[in-house]
């Protein structure tokens, strides 16, 4: 998760603020895909959770900052929703459980 969160970081940084929202999102979006492809087996749905929420976080203080809005209150102005309409790839519900037997 590192690795994924320093690769969410570095194109959320402070100094790429010059780049439109739907860009940051379409260089993000197969990072994120190619990492829920690859760990979707098994027991990550936490991890997923905390990678969408980490990514909502990340993208809102960038739209704060580009916006010149101050202040930690980027939650009232960055929902859901938001998120939903940029067209994030979201990782929640990618999990797909093993089963407990082997198949015939």
């Amino acid at each position: 998760m590192r690795v994924l969160r320093d690769k969410v970081r570095a194109a959320t940084a402070h100094s790429k603020t010059e780049r439109p929202v739907p860009a940051v999102v379409a260089d993000l979006n197969p990072v994120l895909r190619g990492w829920a492809a690859y760990f979707r087996n098994g027991n990550s749905g936490r991890e997923f959770d905390a990678v969408d929420g980490y990514v909502h976080e990340r993208l809102a203080i960038f739209a704060s900052r580009k916006h010149r809005r101050r202040g930690r209150n980027w939650t009232t102005r960055s929902t859901y929703g938001w998120i939903t309409r940029l067209g994030v790839c979201r990782l929640t519900g990618n999990v797909h459980r093993a089963t407990a037997y082997a198949s015939r």
